[in-house]
């Protein structure tokens, strides 16, 4: 049996064949997204069917399954006949930072924290959507809807002609549905969108089916998984059990574990998402990751390969360099008017080895934090798997152990979102209890120094509590 995986992301849709047995992946296609803050739901569409047309073509047979992973957060309107009200604000749009500190204090954090799993920031849907009732009321009057981009997409798979189905791993990142419940929290959205109250989807189980898929010839009569957020679907394809934290070095950088109950952090530190098997998923997300590494190999006129030997050539603590890497403003901590700086200047340490270490230090230090952060909701940590297309710098494999303070595993390289969406799809197909146990391969690297690595999550601590306080 053939099932298929989407993951519709912030840059680029792509799309694996998977043999549902074994997890081995038959084929693939990929097509680029828009760039910005701000898409038209319909490029999404486009590049599905472009992405879906690539995979599709070398296949040896029909397509099964089919389930969605999308990016997280992204608002998506939709008026009474289907059509969008206005394009989709995406995660990394940070208008909406006023809204987030209105409910905050309306509400006070600590309640929030219980009732949604969150503390608002500008990346979740429930502040865009209070951004949207305050600036632009009109467009807010047509709103008849409100989805998420994997729930879009899913929803175009079909034609249109199936009820529009949710996860409750997506619906978790929203700021109005309760992760302890698994209900949406209606009260919440009407409040933030001053009195109006769209239509929400039907939130599926993690095995449900959201019906089959009617827009696309290629895959036709498959049927549809309930598809979930990009994260839940990576932890998903991963496989990862308790112990595990994956550390994801993509756009945004992400690090986040599997537990048994829900999580609650009033610091908004540690937001308290579900996964995509029942179970739950504390998250922390850095708005700057990869792009740091793109950013310095840019100015340093090389690529990310040269970044990487330059980063080596280096010695470890960047001779006294340290990069506070919030290049893009930063959602954790939350500081979403940040920019980036680079301390620790002199005129002996100023070369490009040493700004390329900072560089790469900088980053992981950012996603060591959210480790740490982790681990003090309780989590005993035994491994980090790294993933994301950070991963594949040999300076960051070579670095990221010590600052972690434990072991890290590169999987093989794989779209592990796409394969998380292909292992849901599998198991909606199969209608088990659990999903298939596909393996997983990976390479060891541990710790060399974690005395240094110390020192260095020392320097840039003490970094961005002087420039930020926190």
């Amino acid at each position: 049996m053939f099932v298929l995986g989407i993951d519709s992301s912030t840059q680029s849709t792509k799309a694996l064949v998977v043999d549902a047995e074994d997890g081995r992946v038959l084929s693939e296609g990929k097509a680029a997204h828009p760039t910005g803050s701000e898409v038209a739901p319909s490029a999404w569409w486009t590049a599905c069917r472009e992405a879906v047309r690539q995979a599709g073509s070398r296949v040896p047979g029909p397509i099964s399954a089919v389930s969605v992973a999308g990016q997280q957060h992204g608002m998506v309107t939709l008026d009474e006949t289907g059509t969008p009200v206005r394009d989709a604000l995406l995660w990394n749009d940070t208008r909406s930072a006023p809204q987030a500190s209105t409910l905050i204090e309306r509400h006070g954090a600590t309640r929030l924290a219980e009732r949604t799993g969150l503390v608002p920031v500008a990346s979740f849907t429930l502040t865009k959507l209070a951004w949207l009732a305050e600036h632009e009321p009109h467009q807010a009057d047509r709103v008849d809807r409100v989805l998420l981009p994997h729930d879009w997409v899913t929803w175009q798979l079909s034609g249109g002609e199936n009820p529009v189905c949710t996860d409750r791993g997506d619906a978790s990142g929203t700021g109005y549905f309760s992760p302890a419940t698994g209900q949406w929290l209606p009260d919440l959205l009407a409040e933030a969108m001053r009195g109006r109250q769209p239509r929400l989807p039907e939130v599926l189980g993690p095995s449900g089916t959201a019906g089959t898929v009617t827009a696309l010839d290629e895959l036709s009569g498959a049927r549809l998984g309930p598809g979930t957020g990009d994260n839940m679907a990576g932890a998903l394809g991963l496989g990862i059990g308790p112990g595990d934290v994956v550390v994801s070095v993509g756009t945004s950088g992400a690090a986040f574990t599997v537990t048994e109950q829900p999580c609650v952090d009033d610091t908004g530190t540690v937001a308290g998402f579900c996964d995509a098997t029942g179970r739950y998923l504390p998250l922390v997300c850095t708005l700057n990751a990869a792009r740091i590494l793109d950013s310095t190999a840019h100015m340093l006129g090389t690529d990310l390969e040269g970044l990487s030997r330059l980063a080596l050539a280096a010695p470890p603590g960047a001779g006294g360099l340290t990069l506070v890497p919030y290049l893009e403003g930063e959602r954790t901590p939350d500081l979403p008017e940040a920019t980036g700086t680079l301390t620790g200047m002199r005129g002996t340490n100023l070369t490009p080895e040493n700004l390329a270490r900072a560089a790469v230090e900088g980053m992981l230090c950012g996603l060591a934090d959210g480790v740490e952060a982790i681990q003090r909701m309780g989590v005993d940590i035994r491994r980090v798997l790294l993933i994301g297309g950070g991963s594949q710098s040999t300076a960051v494999r070579r670095i990221a152990p010590s600052l972690f303070g434990v072991g890290v595993e590169i999987p093989e390289s794989s779209e592990y979102v796409a394969r998380g969406a292909a292992r849901q799809a599998a198991w909606a197909a199969t209608g088990s209890d659990t999903p298939p146990d596909w393996p997983l391969r990976s390479e060891q690297h541990d710790p060399t120094d974690l005395d240094q690595g110390r020192e260095i999550r020392h320097a840039y601590s003490r970094a961005r509590h002087e420039l930020y306080g926190v």
